[in-house]
């Protein structure tokens, strides 16, 4: 298994768990978590990011399929969709700058709202 989908793998576990000790596990203790390349104000430090995955909310269980698309010792880039059943479905990638323990220094999210599908159609809700 490569360092990237490691960090995937640990991404998921500590979104499903919400565990602090799953979130340190994956971001440096001075990472950045950018919400979107343009972000004003990303969050700082781990102790930041860790109160963010805490208190978060979502408004249902996410449906994910995203896999490592690329990368190298110091950069992956993942790919996928998100869905909140019933709310909004997401295309995604998500640049992950990592540092050499292989915990991300830089996280930051690309997304775009998928469209719904047509009422009627096999994929709507």
């Amino acid at each position: 298994m490569t360092p990237a989908q490691r960090w995937l793998d640990g991404y998921i576990r500590a979104w499903e768990t919400k565990d602090p000790a799953d979130v340190r596990a994956i971001f440096a203790d001075d990472a950045e978590y950018w919400f979107r390349p343009d972000d004003p104000s990303p969050l700082r430090g781990i102790d930041a990011i860790v109160e963010m995955w805490r208190t978060e909310r979502e408004p249902t269980a996410p449906q994910h399929d995203l896999r490592v698309l690329i990368e190298d010792a110091r950069l992956a880039i993942v790919t996928g969709t998100v869905s909140y059943p019933g709310h909004e479905s997401y295309a995604n990638l998500w640049e992950v700058h990592l540092a050499p323990d292989g915990r991300a220094r830089r996280f930051v999210e690309w997304y775009m709202t998928l469209p719904k599908p047509a009422a009627g159609s096999p994929d709507a809700d």
